[in-house]
């Protein structure tokens, strides 16, 4: 399914609501006749023509004649001199069919609109209700303006205090954002841009055209503050077929060339009428080094939504990692492990057959019997996918470490730390912190439990943090764009910061391990309230190039973290890169892990 289709028919109807108030302090035109597709553009994002019948003329240069995004692209045949008024427009025709071709010059009438596609996003200037008649065929295409390093700027947007920047006078040569929305609709090009974001399920992939910003360890584009927006990054999507399966370090080599679309899933858009050829890069998936027989291995991985409806090739690959990638850690960490049925919502919410079947694979696999410890959430109380019940759980090897098992702990019951004669020790093994407090409102309660190695204990804290669904979009037109699920996010932390120092307070040196998808960044609030002074976390101990686990919208970021106790000095860390990178991922998520001696 093409990008543009996925976007009208998720947002249609937000679409109709933003655009009614979004717009309405601009101002509405009468009918013209004999405009230029420059001057429909304008200087600014929002047409001066929005909301009025126009006519103008154009060369046909690309048409997307399948899905409900249907339509064509033209583009004024020279111009008018202005780098701030894009010369080409997309004329809309939803699920109608298309009767033009690639290098008509038509005359076309239709009403200015301007499309949001998303809530927070941009929107795309557009011709819809269209009619229209061709002058002649046979055109030469406009020259492609390319986008690369000269031409994009290093900075990504302008700031506008949060708000919006839609009246505000683009400026390409000063913001990457700028230039793009400069040239939404005319023919573009990039040439041997490298691959910061893999292909995924819709045939779509990231390049980026700045080979020197931000560079990862595996070629992509590193997300490291919220300044560092990666001007470079830019969405590629044949306009008919699929993107090569492409990995993070690929090159598109050669020229890849289309019409800057925009869409919700990503922003600008290339909609590829010609591809480069897939080059293969260096990235290759990652092993870690076996712990010895005095360290302890402990890991954390999100196996995305995880149950028994899944193939059993996704249990059998997540295996294979676990066991291979990871050489099977003394305790894995789980997050998004699904109830026995999914997404099927009927009340079902024990996940013993899931744990079941992934413990299975993992000793077909060649891994040790893994044992495991978990609570049933309520129905419905935890977020994630509707009838999931998603939930944290531990995987742990017997053979090399005990389960200090207390029992009473359960969906509500609030966990809490016991003073035995200067001892910290966890009430309930496992237990949840804090299930009722609002911070988890919608959301997973971490699981705490207590296990022994060599005879030491060690507090284990298992977490999956509220996701950042509903936080306005990097290419969006607030700027900087409003981050509004960090403030649960901030809360939960500092809910477990709590909790570990209850730990602390009884035993400064108990050695204590938080960990999961904490869904924030190393430098954010939520992650530094968590480390509350007191925790590390390891993600900041490596070098800055290998700070990633995840890439979204082309961005190699760090959503999930290991943190350690003081007493816990001694660790050698790793995020093992086997998903984020790759075509055919796993999970979305990296695992990683850390080898402790206590």
């Amino acid at each position: 399914m093409d990008n543009p289709t996925r976007a009208r028919t998720v947002c249609a109807a937000l679409t109709l609501a933003l655009t009614a108030s979004a717009l309405a302090a601009f101002p509405q035109p009468a009918q013209a006749a004999g405009v230029t597709v420059p001057a429909i553009q304008g200087t600014t994002r929002i047409s001066p023509y929005n909301g009025s019948t126009v006519t103008t003329t154009g060369i046909v240069t690309a048409v997307r004649s399948t899905g409900t995004s249907r339509g064509f692209w033209i583009q004024d045949e020279s111009g008018d001199g202005d780098s701030a008024t894009s010369d080409g427009i997309f004329v809309y025709r939803g699920s109608s069919s298309v009767h033009t071709s690639v290098g008509n010059k038509v005359t076309v009438t239709g009403r200015v609109s301007e499309y949001y596609p998303g809530g927070g996003t941009q929107s795309l200037t557009e011709l819809t209700s269209a009619t229209w008649t061709t002058q002649s065929s046979g055109n030469p295409l406009p020259a492609a303006a390319p986008l690369d390093d000269a031409t994009v700027p290093s900075a990504y947007a302008p700031a506008n205090d949060g708000n919006s920047i839609e009246s505000m006078t683009l400026q390409p040569t000063d913001y990457g954002l700028d230039k793009l929305e400069s040239t939404e609709g005319m023919r573009v090009s990039v040439a041997d841009a490298r691959v910061v974001g893999a292909t995924n399920t819709y045939g779509e992939l990231w390049v980026g055209v700045k080979p020197s910003q931000n560079t990862s360890a595996g070629g992509g584009a590193l997300y490291s503050s919220y300044s560092s927006q990666n001007s470079g990054r830019i969405k590629v999507l044949p306009l008919t077929g699929s993107a090569p399966a492409a990995k993070v370090g690929d090159t598109l080599s050669g020229t890849t060339t289309g019409p800057l679309d925009y869409s919700s899933f990503g922003g600008y858009t290339l909609a590829a009428t010609s591809l480069g050829s897939l080059a293969t890069g260096g990235t290759a998936k990652e092993t870690t080094a076996a712990q010895s027989p005095g360290q302890l291995a402990v890991a954390t991985y999100n196996v995305e939504n995880l149950d028994p409806s899944d193939p059993a090739s996704k249990f059998t690959a997540l295996a294979q990692g676990i066991v291979g990638n990871l050489t099977s850690p003394d305790i894995v960490a789980l997050e998004e492990v699904q109830d026995n049925n999914g997404a099927v919502d009927d009340g079902t919410v024990a996940a013993d057959r899931t744990l079941d079947q992934l413990a299975a694979a993992v000793s077909a696999a060649g891994g040790p019997s893994y044992a495991y410890t978990q609570i049933d959430p309520v129905d419905g109380a935890d977020g994630g996918e509707p009838g999931g019940n998603i939930r944290q759980a531990f995987l742990y090897n017997p053979a090399r470490v005990s389960l200090t098992s207390r029992p009473g702990g359960g969906p509500t019951t609030a966990n809490s730390v016991v003073d035995s004669s200067g001892t910290a020790q966890l009430k309930y093994s496992p237990g949840r912190i804090a299930p009722a407090d609002s911070a988890w409102n919608a959301s997973r309660k971490p699981l705490a439990a207590e296990f022994v190695f060599d005879g030491k204990p060690v507090v284990l804290i298992a977490n999956h943090f509220n996701s950042k669904g509903g936080d306005e979009p990097l290419h969006g037109r607030n700027q900087p764009p409003a981050r509004s699920s960090e403030t649960q996010r901030t809360s939960q932390a500092a809910v477990v910061n709590a909790f570990v120092d209850d730990i602390l307070a009884v035993q400064s040196d108990a050695r204590v391990v938080v960990l999961g998808d904490l869904n924030d960044f190393a430098f954010s609030e939520a992650v530094n309230t968590l480390e509350g002074g007191v925790l590390t976390d390891l993600v900041d101990t490596l070098p800055a190039s290998e700070r990633y686990t995840y890439v979204y919208d082309g961005n190699s970021q760090a959503l999930d973290h290991t943190l350690v106790s003081p007493a816990l000095s001694s660790y050698e860390y790793d995020i093992v890169h086997v998903n984020a990178e790759f075509p055919d991922q796993t999970s979305d998520h990296d695992p990683q892990v850390v080898r402790l001696t206590p």
